[in-house]
C-alpha cells in the first residue's frame, strides 16, 4: 500500500508527535508499505529530499512556527503533495494544518483521507467561532477520523454531529525505549531524581514543578531535571533562583530523540505538570524506561496513569504535586510500579499494536472507497 502523510514537523524535530509518526511509518514501512511524509524545512540546513528509516520525506517552506506559519506551510506544501498523490493509495493527515492538502489532493486522486487529531491546539479552538467550522468541515471531509485521546474525540463528535472519532493513544517503540544504562552520573546517595521531559511552554506546567520542590524538599532530598527548551526557559530559571532551589533543578535543553532513554534511566520518577494536554507520548515513554508517572489530572493523562503506575494530582497545584511525588518516593513501591508500567505500555500501547490498527484502518477506508 501507498501511503501519504502530512504532517507540520517530523524529525530531527523532537518532541512526542513527531516521534509518534516517525515510528508509526518506520512500522509501517516495516511491513511492506511505501510511506512517503511531507513535512515542513523547520530548520535551517535540512535536506529538501531524503529518505529516513526507509520513509521518503519532503520538506517545503514554513515561515514561522506558529499559527499563521503553519497554514502557510500547509498552502505551499499543496503542489509537492498534490503531485505525490497521484500514485497515493490513502492519505493521512497528522495534524490540523494537514487536513486542507489533503482535501485539495482528493479531487485530484480520489484517494480516502484519514484524518488524526493529536494536541491540546484542537481543543483550545474548539469553541473558537471561526475554528469551529473549519473543524466540522475537516470532520466530515474524512473518511476515518482519529483523536489520541478520549477526550479530543468527544469535543470532535460534538462539532460534529454524526461523524465517529476513533480514540486510539499514540504508540511507543518498545524496542527502543526501556531501561538501559543511565546517561546521568548518579545523583549523590540518598537523592532521588525527578525528571520531566517537557518542552517549556506554559501549557506544560513547568512553573508549578518548580514550585512544588521547595515542598518537597521539606520532607525528601531531591532533585529534578528538565529535558526541553521553549519560550518559557527564562522564567523558569529566575524563578527556581528565587525560590532558592536553583542547584535542584537541573535544565538540560533539548536534546536528541536518541538520548532519551537513557536520560529517562537516570531518574527515579518521571513528573508531568500539564495544564493541558492529549495523551502524552513523553509519558508512554517514560513508562516503557520503567519510569513510574506523577500526572495532573487532565485531558487523556488519566487514561494512561491511575495508583498502579503512578499518582494523578489536580493542575496547578504545587502542594498537591509535592504531596504526590512524596507519597510515591516514601511508599517503597517504585521499582514494582516501574515494572508495571512497562508491562501496560508493551500490552496496551506498543507501536507494533498501533501499526497494526492504521493498516487495518487503511485497507478498510480503500475498500470503501472503491466499493462507493
Amino acid at each position: 500500500m501507498r501511503i501519504l502523510m502530512h504532517c507540520v514537523y517530523f524529525p530531527p524535530e523532537v518532541g512526542g508527535l513527531e516521534s509518534h509518526i516517525h515510528f508509526l511509518a518506520r512500522a509501517l514501512v516495516q511491513r511492506g508499505h511505501q510511506v512517503d511524509a511531507v513535512t515542513s524545512r523547520s530548520r535551517p540546513g535540512l535536506a529538501s529530499h531524503e529518505v529516513i528509516d526507509g520513509i521518503r520525506v519532503w520538506r517545503t517552506w514554513m515561515p514561522a512556527r506558529n499559527t499563521p506559519g503553519w497554514a502557510a506551510h500547509a498552502m505551499f506544501s499543496v503542489p509537492r503533495f498534490r503531485k505525490l498523490a497521484d500514485t497515493a493509495d490513502v492519505l493521512h493527515a497528522q495534524d490540523i494544518a494537514a487536513v486542507l492538502p489533503c482535501i485539495v489532493a482528493q479531487h485530484v486522486r480520489g484517494a480516502p483521507i484519514v484524518t488524526t487529531y493529536h494536541t491540546s491546539h484542537f481543543l483550545r479552538r474548539a469553541d473558537s467561532a471561526f475554528w469551529r467550522p473549519v473543524f466540522r468541515r475537516f470532520l466530515r471531509a474524512a473518511d476515518h477520523n482519529l483523536a489520541s485521546s478520549r477526550e479530543i474525540a468527544f469535543v470532535a463528535e460534538r462539532i460534529a454531529p454524526g461523524v465517529s472519532v476513533e480514540a486510539v493513544t499514540n504508540g511507543v517503540d518498545t524496542a527502543f525505549f526501556h531501561r538501559t544504562d543511565p546517561a546521568l552520573p548518579n545523583a549523590p546517595n540518598g537523592r532521588a531524581r525527578l525528571v520531566a521531559p517537557r518542552r517549556l511552554f506554559e501549557k506544560n506546567g513547568i512553573e508549578f514543578l518548580i514550585r512544588a520542590v521547595p515542598l518537597i524538599l521539606e520532607e525528601a532530598d531531591v532533585e529534578v531535571v528538565l529535558i526541553g527548551d521553549g519560550p518559557e526557559r527564562e522564567a523558569l530559571e529566575k524563578l527556581a533562583r528565587q525560590l532558592g532551589v536553583a542547584e535542584r533543578v537541573n535544565f538540560l535543553g533539548s536534546r536528541a530523540h536518541g538520548d532519551m532513554p537513557g536520560l529517562l534511566s537516570s531518574a527515579d520518577l518521571a513528573v508531568f505538570p500539564s495544564l493541558m494536554e492529549a495523551t502524552s507520548v513523553a509519558a508512554l515513554e517514560s513508562m516503557a524506561c520503567e519510569l513510574p508517572v506523577v500526572a495532573s489530572r487532565v485531558g487523556g493523562l488519566p487514561e494512561i496513569i491511575d495508583d498502579e503506575v503512578g499518582a494523578l494530582c489536580d493542575p496547578a497545584a504545587p502542594e498537591a504535586l509535592a504531596r504526590s511525588v512524596l507519597a510515591l518516593l516514601g511508599g517503597g513501591r517504585l521499582r514494582a510500579m516501574g515494572s508495571l508500567a512497562r508491562a501496560r505500555v508493551v500490552d496496551r500501547w506498543s507501536n507494533d499494536r498501533l501499526a497494526d490498527r492504521h493498516v487495518d484502518i487503511y485497507e478498510e477506508v480503500v475498500a470503501g472507497r472503491r466499493a462507493a
